[in-house]
C-alpha cells in the first residue's frame, strides 16, 4: 500500500555516506551523518556512538511534528515534551541514531516544503512520502547493521516520531523491540493525508498494523490529557488489537496511559524493557 520504493526496487549496495564528527567526551563521540539513499535523496541525522570494542545495540530514536535530531538531543537546552528522550535512551549504554524526516518547523529551520503535496505527487507514479521515509530508515539499519560495533536495533518515537516507530517496526523486522508514544489511536477520527492509504480502512488500521509487529515486543504509550489525541479512541483500538491477539495471547504487548499530555512518558521501565529485549 505504501508503494514505491518499498516494493519494486532492488538496493545497489550500501548508501553512500558522509560523517562529521561534532562531540567527544569519556563514552560517547557524536556525528553528523548524511546517507544517500536512493538517486538525489539524501536523509541526514545525528549518531551517537558508545565507545568500546564490544557490539551493541542501537535504537532510533525518532523526532515528532516540527522536531529535529538536534532538539531531542538537548543541543537547544530544553526538549520540550520529548523529555530528554535521547539522553534516557544512551543512559543504558546503546548507540542511538537520530534521523531528520521531511517533518521540519519551517520558520525555525527557514525549511520551505509542502509535505501533503510532495505525498500527493509520490502517490500519483505509485509512492508516498512515508514509502520513501520509511525507505530510507531501512537504509540507515543497512549501513549500521554492516559495523563490527552494532549488534541489534530497536526505536522510540513520539507523536509523528510514534507513526514512524509503528510503521516502520511493521515493516522492518530488524526492529526488535519499539516504543510508540503519543500516536496510536484510530484513523477514522485521525485521516491525515499521510497516515492512511487507498483501500486501508479496510485492512490496516493502527490496531492491525501493530499486529504485522508480532512476535517482536511493541509497547503503546498514550497521554490521559493528549489534546492531539483523544485517549478514548486509543484505548478502543487496543482493546480491539487485544482481540486480535486472543490466539497469540498479548505477552508481545504494553500498553500504557500515563497520566500526561502529548509527550514522551517520563516511566524509564519501557526503554528498560526495549534495551534487555534488543540486548538478547
Amino acid at each position: 500500500m505504501l508503494g514505491w520504493p518499498l516494493v519494486n526496487h532492488v538496493d545497489d549496495g550500501l548508501s553512500k555516506v558522509s560523517k562529521e564528527k561534532l562531540y567527544d567526551d569519556t563514552a560517547y563521540t557524536v556525528y553528523r551523518m548524511s546517507f544517500n539513499v536512493i538517486d538525489e535523496i539524501q536523509i541526514y541525522g545525528l549518531y551517537f556512538e558508545l565507545k568500546g570494542e564490544v557490539k551493541k545495540p542501537l535504537v532510533l530514536v525518532q523526532h515528532g511534528a516540527l522536531g529535529s535530531p538536534e532538539h531531542i538531543s538537548g543541543f537547544y537546552g530544553s526538549t520540550d515534551n520529548y523529555n530528554k528522550i535521547l539522553e534516557r535512551v544512551i543512559a543504558h549504554g546503546v548507540h542511538a541514531f537520530a534521523p531528520q524526516l521531511l517533518i521540519w518547523d519551517k520558520a525555525k529551520y527557514d525549511v520551505d516544503y509542502d509535505r501533503t503535496s510532495i505525498d500527493a505527487k509520490l502517490k500519483r507514479v505509485g509512492s508516498s512520502i512515508t514509502a520513501l521515509e520509511c525507505y530510507a530508515l531501512s537504509r540507515i539499519l543497512d549501513y549500521f547493521q554492516a559495523q563490527d560495533n552494532v549488534s541489534n536495533f530497536g526505536m522510540v518515537g513520539l507523536s509523528y516520531g510514534g507513526f514512524f516507530t509503528l510503521c516502520f517496526t511493521a515493516i522492518d523486522t530488524r526492529v526488535k523491540s519499539a516504543i510508540s508514544c503519543s500516536y496510536f489511536n484510530t484513523r477514522d477520527k485521525y485521516p491525515w493525508a499521510d497516515w492512511v492509504w487507498f483501500g486501508s480502512a479496510e485492512k490496516f488500521d493502527d490496531a492491525e498494523v501493530a499486529c504485522l509487529v508480532y512476535p517482536r515486543k511493541l509497547c503503546i504509550e498514550i497521554g490521559k490529557k493528549d489534546p492531539l489525541f483523544d485517549v478514548e479512541y486509543g484505548i478502543k483500538s487496543f482493546e480491539k488489537l487485544t482481540k486480535m491477539s486472543k490466539n497469540v495471547g498479548t505477552d508481545w504487548l504494553n500498553f500504557i496511559v500515563f497520566d500526561g499530555e502529548h509527550e514522551f512518558c517520563l516511566d524509564d521501565k519501557p526503554i528498560e524493557d526495549l534495551i534487555k529485549d534488543i540486548s538478547k
